[in-house]
């Protein structure tokens, strides 16, 4: 174990330079498996990501509204993720698991932020589809350029700038431990570790639940509504099939991360298995990164057809 650096004392509390990580206490032979299978899924989830990202980009077919937030909820997976898996690479790597004060806030900003868009981009998406399903004589009018550059920034800015003013709150905080039990860092339990509680502190926490708890209740009723408009018609049911069923699954998929993740918060400590742990602890960092985009590029047929496209050429060519 490496000791804590301090640098300095306030209040006799120790400044500290160090967090210990808990979760990787396996084998020196299981940590060098878990390596191989985590680095292999790790440059999968970019392929696949980065491919869904270029096809979008280099096929002027697919600049319209539902696509470009597709191509944004890839590349905040990719720098989601980026936040996780090149330090606990690392970590199964060594015998000692730490991380430094600044990484720690950073990392957690990384991973919280991009859940945020995660979330920002499932009510733009939902936003959209309403839009294109309920008043589609209005669509081009009303989802303009303009329009959809607001909202590819709302989605990214606004999240960005919640998880900044709750991670320079944590930075003030006067700490009194320095052991983490995860396997990355996260502002709730960093704040866990302060000496005293922080109004500020509990106040932006707070807000942001609400915040983004009013992101999930906005999806659900557009989504009821959507339901409801398309038993009406059976073109509308059509279209809602072909593009509304994949934002529901991203929208399950991601509850059911979350989920996992307060579960983790909240029951992690002592009553489950390490392995349970680790797996309810990086569930939204494992599964959605790569669900997404496969269950787009599966059913999307213009971007299906694409693909397979490309696929089919380069296959000739050899």
């Amino acid at each position: 174990m490496v000791p804590l650096v301090p640098y300095g004392l306030m209040d006799n509390v120790s400044v500290l330079t160090f967090f210990i990580l808990s979760g990787l206490n396996y084998t020196v032979q299981h940590r060098i498996i878990l390596f191989v299978l985590t680095l292999l899924y790790y440059s999968l989830m970019w392929i696949i990501n980065v491919v869904l990202i270029v096809t979008i980009i280099m096929d002027r077919k697919l600049h319209e509204p539902m696509y470009i937030f597709l191509c944004n909820l890839c590349i905040n997976a990719l720098y989601g993720t980026a936040g996780f898996y090149p330090k606990f690479l690392m970590d199964l790597l060594s015998t000692t698991h730490v991380i430094t004060y600044t990484e720690c806030l950073l990392q957690s900003f990384v991973i919280h932020s991009s859940s945020g868009s995660d979330l920002s981009i499932l009510a733009v998406m939902a936003y959209d589809r309403y839009v294109a399903i309920c008043q589609p004589l209005m669509y081009h009018s009303v989802m303009t350029r303009q329009r959809i550059f607001l909202l590819v920034a709302f989605s990214w800015l606004l999240p960005l700038y919640c998880m900044f003013t709750n991670t320079m709150t944590i930075f003030q905080l006067k700490l009194c431990g320095s052991h983490i039990p995860k396997l990355y860092c996260s502002n709730s339990l960093i704040g866990k570790l302060a000496c005293s509680a922080s109004i500020v502190n509990s106040s932006i926490v707070y807000f942001n639940i609400a915040f983004y708890c009013g992101h999930f209740v906005f999806i659900i009723l557009s989504y009821m509504y959507l339901v409801r408009m398309c038993l009406t018609s059976k073109e509308s049911r059509s279209k809602f099939m072909q593009t509304c069923v994949p934002h529901l699954i991203l929208l399950f998929n991601f509850g059911f991360a979350v989920l996992f993740d307060l579960m983790y918060t909240r029951f992690g400590s002592g009553t489950l298995s390490q392995s349970l742990q680790n797996f309810m602890a990086i569930e939204y960092l494992l599964i959605p990164p790569v669900m997404n985009p496969l269950i787009y590029g599966l059913k999307l047929t213009k971007i299906r057809k694409k693909i397979l496209g490309f696929i089919q050429e380069q296959t000739k060519s050899f």
